[in-house]
């Protein structure tokens, strides 16, 4: 019999313990993780990139499928390189979609609560 002490939650217990096998065996590595044969891995295959539709000279596509939130942009606006031209709603995140250059908007092709795909074109910017 051996005494020992064991807490709980902060609380100690003192316990006897009848002790059946003497022998005490310390866990293996061997006996708790078997080794696994080293199987070499092929370097990765190149994964071509799935073909983004294209636009039309000057179309702005959707990055992300998602719902219109507001349009800063009508037809006509000249805009600067970089400027905020709307902003989507994509999983309770906002996204916004920036002119790649500058230009004139000459159409906007969404208004604000549609629902767009990706690659869907969002407005044209010549």
């Amino acid at each position: 019999m051996k005494k020992l002490r064991v807490t709980v939650d902060g609380r100690a217990f003192d316990v006897t313990v009848e002790v059946l096998d003497e022998q005490v065996v310390a866990p293996s590595a061997a006996r708790l993780a078997p080794e696994l044969p080293v199987i070499p891995l092929a370097p990765p295959a190149t994964v071509p990139a799935a073909p983004r539709a294209s636009a039309a000279p000057g179309q702005i596509l959707c990055p992300i499928a998602g719902k219109v939130v507001s349009i800063a942009v009508k037809a006509g606006q000249a805009v600067a390189e970089g400027a905020v031209l709307l902003t989507l709603d994509a999983m309770k995140m906002n996204t916004f979609v920036y002119a790649p250059q500058a230009g004139t908007v000459t159409a906007v092709h969404v208004q604000p609560g549609d629902a767009v795909e990706e690659s869907a074109a969002l407005l044209t910017l010549k």
